[in-house]
């Protein structure tokens, strides 16, 4: 049984051949798509006012240097609400529980970020290394340990992703075998507990949709301190 539920975060195949590579495409086939019209229909001007909204509150904070990442950001952020919300459903594969994947979007961004950051200002960059009046035998130790927390970032964005979502999905299918098997035995207790399944569920969407927000939202302080 305890091997049963982690069955939820392999990767599907079917006839040998990794289901992934779909689960990937997948998200972008849903999203409708721009007309020249000038008068759209209800979903696309919601999903533009939603990205213009997004873009405007991410980007705020930033120089005009860094707009330069709003179409990068903007597509992050609905590619992971998209797979996370999908991944919600029955019968479905949750491609950001890998944590290979989202090591994958994590590392590149975060390094494009200190090489913008070291090729544009590369004083100020190696400044965030020891902050200003740091005493001078506490030099070597704070570099150091600047420089770990430097690297560590990357890693805590895709373990922070990936950790969330499976938590959740393990709440969800633990609750959902428990009333399941309470359902013959003590129906009362069956329903309550598929109560606290629902709400559980709706908690679920929210964090989908605030960790994707969150992967996108330390992206742009990462760009924040390198432009």
């Amino acid at each position: 049984m305890a091997l049963n539920f982690f069955d939820q975060f392999m990767s599907p195949t079917y006839l040998g051949i990794p289901l992934i590579a779909l689960a990937l495409t997948l998200p972008w086939i849903l999203f409708p798509t721009p007309s020249s019209r000038w008068l759209n229909n209800r979903l696309l001007t919601l999903q533009s006012w939603f990205i213009n909204r997004f873009t405007y509150q991410l980007l705020m904070p930033l120089n005009t240097g860094g707009h330069k990442w709003a179409t990068i950001f903007a597509s992050l952020m609905l590619f992971l609400i998209s797979l996370n919300m999908l991944g919600l459903l029955p019968y479905t594969f949750t491609p950001t529980t890998q944590l290979s994947m989202n090591m994958g979007f994590a590392v590149p961004l975060w390094m494009a970020t200190v090489l913008i950051g070291m090729r544009n200002q590369p004083t100020a960059a190696l400044g965030h290394l020891l902050p200003e009046g740091t005493p001078a035998p506490l030099i070597p130790v704070l570099i150091i340990i600047e420089t770990i927390s430097l690297f560590i970032r990357p890693l805590a964005l895709g373990v922070r992703l990936t950790a969330n979502l499976t938590a959740g999905h393990l709440l969800i299918q633990l609750i959902a075998t428990a009333a399941f098997v309470l359902l013959p035995l003590m129906p009362t207790v069956a329903i309550l507990t598929g109560t606290v399944l629902f709400l559980l569920t709706i908690l679920e969407v929210a964090v989908a949709m605030i960790q994707a927000y969150v992967f996108v939202l330390l992206l742009s302080l990462y760009l924040q301190e390198n432009v």
